[in-house]
């Protein structure tokens, strides 16, 4: 649940300050107070370091992935689905079960 809605405005620099505000961008953003296993927070950490970036957008683009990822996941599956529907061979079935339940747990 977010604890602040935040507006954030970024101002331009040197001589755009002193234009009119219309230039100016307003950003909403979320903010969130989270608690991370420590194996999570230090891979995280490592991420934000080789990436040369904050923790807070460290763990934002890795949310982002994750969910991304799982929206490719359930695209496969159900792209899959869709190809192998009328199989009528057991075996290929079996194999389909095994493959879907991969993509469904992401083992």
């Amino acid at each position: 649940m977010p604890q602040l809605e935040a507006l954030t405005r970024k101002r331009a620099r040197g001589a755009d300050r002193g234009k009119s505000r219309s230039k100016h961008r307003i950003k909403l953003e979320r903010r969130y107070t989270v608690g991370l296993p420590a194996t999570v927070a230090e891979q995280a950490e490592k991420y934000a370091r080789m990436s040369d970036m904050s923790m807070s957008k460290a763990v934002a683009t890795l949310v982002r992935l994750g969910l991304q990822s799982q929206e490719d996941r359930k695209h496969d599956f159900f792209k899959k689905l869709r190809a192998n529907l009328d199989s009528d061979d057991p075996k290929q079935q079996d194999r389909l079960v095994d493959e879907f339940r991969a993509l469904i747990l992401g083992q």
